[in-house]
């Protein structure tokens, strides 16, 4: 394969209003789940595009619906809503994890973004009393979301790929950043993966998202999804993957 042309990526944010001080995010990973939460969130609470992510230097991809195209990576919001939604359909190699986690808390702290929620599954070995989201967060997220909800942190382990890079970064410095984890499996999308991640920003948030149609929503872009996992695949079997170890 050749690199040559990844050797130094660079990623750009563009957007027509600026962000809130939240930003959800969910970015393409093993199952999807996380990526599904957010696009669902997304589209049940009819918000808008206002942003959006561009890269040089990795391969791409141009999604579409309807005929329409669509930016890869989007920012969503709404007048009357106090978190900006990130919808992160490019797979970003863990190569370049370090390059995209800087680029967008550079652009964070540029904007006054305050705190980072990243919505993910991974691909643990569990049982169905594990069926359910733990969370990874710095000291300053933990204090000001985590104190009065009924999620439980994660056990040992480590991070690789963005969500090593975006937590390492929280840890230095002012930026709160908290990972919500659940386990997936090997479907795609992983609804109820999805569903728990929902409800549990929900939860944190208090966004009045109702999870319950979210499986037919999935239903109706489970082709769409299933493509976008087989690229991911390709594109794994080269590189590095971003995943969590336990």
């Amino acid at each position: 394969m050749d690199t040559t042309a990844m050797s130094h990526p660079t990623f750009h944010i563009s957007h027509d209003e600026p962000p809130s001080q939240v930003l959800i995010a969910g970015f393409s990973s093993f199952g999807l789940a996380g990526l599904t939460a957010v696009d669902f969130i997304v589209d049940h609470l009819g918000l808008e595009e206002t942003g959006h992510l561009t890269v040089e230097g990795v391969p791409t991809v141009t999604p579409f619906r309807d005929g329409h195209p669509l930016h890869h990576t989007r920012l969503y919001s709404r007048s009357d809503l106090d978190v900006t939604l990130l919808v992160g359909e490019l797979f970003v190699p863990a190569e370049f994890a370090g390059q995209f986690s800087r680029d967008i808390t550079d652009w964070m702290t540029d904007h006054d973004v305050e705190e980072l929620a990243v919505l993910t599954g991974v691909p643990i070995a569990h049982g169905p009393e594990e069926h359910r989201v733990f969370y990874v967060a710095t000291d300053d997220y933990r204090d000001a979301r985590l104190q009065h909800v009924d999620i439980p942190p994660m056990g040992r382990g480590f991070f690789g790929g963005t969500n090593a890079a975006l937590v390492e970064r929280g840890i230095d410095s002012p930026l709160g950043v908290g990972v919500y984890v659940t386990p997936v499996h090997a479907l795609v999308p992983d609804v109820e993966a999805a569903i728990r991640l929902v409800d549990a920003v929900d939860e944190v948030y208090g966004l009045g998202v109702d999870s319950q149609p979210l499986e037919s929503f999935a239903d109706d872009v489970g082709q769409y999804y299933g493509q976008l996992a087989d690229r991911i695949e390709e594109r794994q079997a080269d590189l590095p993957e971003d995943r969590m170890y336990m």
